[in-house]
């Protein structure tokens, strides 16, 4: 792992600085002699990093995600994967987030990654998402765990997750050993339902995790009630999955110009305006938006230049959003409106309350 913090500028996400800011209370496979095929290419020095707090590490404010867009079945085209992990890599993005869940999602980073000679400068964040024979048992985890390393052609991985907060004291228990072997360098749980934050919030407010990973968007905001507040009060860093609400957001700005002052941030798109409110927010350390498209990727990565904005601007912001038509059914909308996915995995239904 590259020490991220010598070629960045630092967002400064102290607690005073951001309580005064927001207004907030509390292809294959190389040989290994070929898993560097070069020199490692600097971050760009003017790209908003943010700190993980228990550790005072940076990473750059926006990642990627691999839900749905890295599950390719196998003989399919991909190599528009491979555009998209170059695209990001190029323009300053190093935080991957995958699940074995997500079928052959952690094949398809380990091979491009491999290829690209770029495995070991990134933040790998991937998760466990098993139960097991019988209570208390982490035998599942464990070789979840191993076989998840050995697509990402990793013996380290950078952060380990509970996926959703399955078998959660099972398997955080189990991370905290691989953590103490240093098998992985921080722990953490996920959830996107936020249904389910009340369950998630205890183990941040107790400080039981360096990271946690949570839903939260411009139409999607209960994180904000407590999990991003106990976030900055026990020093958790926080992923964001969904930032695009599955591209529903999209939807409903579909025709619609940028309002004018999003200049004054530096976004020059409905992506770049998405994902600097998102990561303006001083708890967040990184959103996560994923992509199958190249020039989607390159949009993506490009909301780490500029400024970010201030708590005026982020109610801007909202407020501009809440006179959109349709803004406040953002949740109820069919996801990825005109996407299809094929790969192993299959999604669920396409609209809520529609099964089959």
């Amino acid at each position: 792992m590259n020490e991220f913090k010598r070629t960045a500028t630092i967002v400064d996400t102290s607690r005073r600085h951001a309580l005064k800011a927001l207004g907030l209370s509390t292809i294959a496979l190389a040989a290994p002699g070929l898993l560097r095929s070069g020199p490692a290419l600097a971050i760009p020095a003017d790209i908003a990093m943010k700190v993980i707090p228990r550790t005072g590490e940076t990473v750059p404010a926006v990642g990627m995600g691999t839900h749905m867009t890295f599950d390719i079945k196998p003989g399919k085209p991909r190599e528009h994967l491979r555009e998209v992990m170059k695209i990001f890599y190029d323009g300053g993005g190093r935080v991957i987030d995958t699940s074995p869940l997500y079928g052959l999602a952690e094949v398809t980073i380990g091979d491009y990654a491999t290829a690209l000679g770029i495995t070991r400068d990134l933040f790998l964040a991937d998760k466990i998402w098993v139960t097991g024979e019988w209570l208390g048992d982490d035998s599942h985890a464990q070789r979840q765990f191993q076989r998840s390393k050995e697509r990402l052609w990793r013996d380290q991985i950078d952060l380990m997750q509970v996926h959703s907060l399955v078998n959660a004291r099972t398997v955080i228990r189990a991370m905290r050993e691989w953590k103490e072997d240093g098998q992985i360098r921080y722990l953490g749980a996920t959830h996107h339902l936020p249904s389910y934050f009340h369950l998630m919030a205890p183990w941040v407010e107790k400080g039981a995790l360096d990271f946690v990973q949570v839903r939260y968007s411009l139409a999607t905001r209960l994180a904000e009630e407590r999990i991003l507040p106990a976030a900055l009060d026990t020093g958790t860093a926080v992923m964001v999955n969904m930032p695009f609400e599955k591209a529903r957001l999209f939807q409903i700005v579909k025709g619609r110009p940028l309002p004018d002052f999003a200049g004054e941030i530096g976004a020059e798109t409905w992506a770049q305006f998405f994902l600097k409110w998102i990561i303006s927010h001083p708890a967040v350390t990184c959103a996560i938006p994923a992509t199958t498209k190249p020039k989607h990727q390159a949009d993506n990565i490009g909301a780490l230049k500029g400024p970010l904005p201030d708590k005026e601007m982020r109610s801007r912001m909202l407020k501009h959003m809440e006179t959109i038509p349709e803004f406040d059914k953002v949740a109820k909308m069919p996801a990825y409106p005109g996407k299809t996915f094929d790969g192993v995995v299959k999604r669920g239904p396409r609209s809520p309350g529609k099964r089959k």
